[in-house]
């Protein structure tokens, strides 16, 4: 590992090399790989810098996904369009070297779809808490998204965050969030849907299942054995007192997840 300071974290790359989808990046000098973080629902790529900091010998990029803060301008996307945007981003952040995705809830299941699709972009995957509902029932499922995509945005954030945190944002964050509302509704309508966008026998690439505290999030655990039960390269691990977000609230050991996984590959 390199003795050097590490890196200041993400920077908006402008004007953005993929158009309208905004991309931030760290790069360093003679990396090891190329971390891609894919971001959830009601995200952004700024909420990885924390992370990006702690990975001092990688390129990391991430980005905002459409519809999201910069990238609004292409609208909400279906699964599969931002299962493309990646593929472009791939393209266009690794010309040569290994591919390692991070996906953080919605966006592991982006990373898990196209690594299906295609295992020979991604090198490895890590995903952590990604809701996958066709392999097992969450016992408290995805609510259909309302008719009002700004209040949906609000109601989201206070369940998957709190209440207090809603209230700590100042005003024009908080319609920051709600003018999100539109993609938000896109993503809780592709985990609501009843087909499954993959077979979990199609991943031929390792996949680091990674959950909070098991006691707070049962759902992720049952999950991460089902996956390591039905494939073997799926593997798992709990990151203790880690709620579900940990890559803001647990960066050091989210790197390090990241970072053992690579090196698992190559090992």
């Amino acid at each position: 590992m390199s003795s050097a300071p590490p890196p200041s974290g993400l920077r908006y790359v402008e004007p953005s090399p993929l158009g309208a989808l905004a991309i931030a990046h760290h790069r360093v000098p003679a990396p090891r790989a190329t971390v891609i973080a894919i971001h959830g629902g009601l995200d952004r790529a700024s909420s990885f810098t924390r992370v990006s900091r702690r990975l001092e010998e990688f390129d990391v990029i991430a980005y905002d996904r459409r519809g999201y803060q910069r990238s609004r301008e292409l609208g909400p996307g279906t699964l599969a369009q931002h299962v493309a945007d990646l593929r472009r981003v791939i393209e266009w952040a690794a010309h040569a070297g290994p591919v390692v995705l991070f996906g953080h809830s919605f966006g592991g299941l982006v990373a898990m779809t196209l690594a299906a699709e295609a295992p020979d972009a991604p090198d490895v995957v890590v995903a952590y808490e990604s809701p996958l509902p066709w392999v097992l029932t969450r016992p408290s499922p995805t609510p259909v998204p309302g008719g009002d995509p700004a209040l949906e945005a609000e109601r989201f954030f206070r369940r998957v965050v709190s209440d207090s945190s809603w209230e700590r944002l100042g005003a024009l964050e908080q319609e920051s969030r709600r003018l999100d509302g539109p993609a938000l509704s896109a993503d809780l309508r592709a985990m609501t849907s009843p087909s499954a966008p993959f077979d979990l026998r199609d991943i031929q690439v390792p996949v680091r299942y990674l959950y909070g505290d098991q006691r707070a999030a049962p759902y992720y655990h049952a999950l991460a054995q089902r996956l390591a039960a039905a494939s073997r390269f799926f593997t798992s691990r709990e990151l203790q007192g880690a709620a579900h977000g940990a890559h803001l609230s647990h960066p050091d050991v989210l790197a390090t997840e990241i970072r053992h996984a690579f090196e698992h590959l190559s090992a």
